[in-house]
């Protein structure tokens, strides 16, 4: 692990929120989710390199964050995944979407996953 390539993944995490701001402004809900779900997959995986682990080749928001949960040994992180489970879902779906499918996102289900990401962001 190297002290840039943790600070690449947190700035692109970073950008991916901005772009989530611009496309939440457009009403470009679809686009709003995938930029949610980078962002925070991104900051996972700079927090697992912080931790010394590479992370693995997945894409998969809840189980990044399963693994972090249990290489810090962190309740407060392991709540949060089984208390958010139905955003983090949305999150995958959103990756999955972008990709290959096409769903639609309301706005409502936009802000809520947002919350959920600030949270799990300013756990740490």
């Amino acid at each position: 692990m190297s002290k840039s390539e943790v600070e690449s993944l947190r700035k692109r995490s970073r950008e991916y929120m901005e772009t989530y701001q611009f496309h939440l402004s457009k009403n470009m809900y679809a686009l709003a989710m995938f930029d949610l779900e980078q962002a925070l997959q991104l900051y996972v995986k700079a927090k697992l390199l912080e931790e010394g682990v590479l992370y693995p080749k997945t894409h998969n928001v809840r189980r990044l964050l399963e693994l972090l949960a249990e290489i810090r040994n962190d309740g407060t992180l392991k709540k949060m995944i089984k208390d958010y489970a139905v955003e983090l879902k949305l999150l995958e779906e959103a990756y999955i979407a972008s990709r290959y499918v096409a769903t639609e996102f309301k706005k409502d289900e936009v802000l809520k996953v947002e919350k959920v990401v600030n949270k799990v962001v300013k756990h740490g």
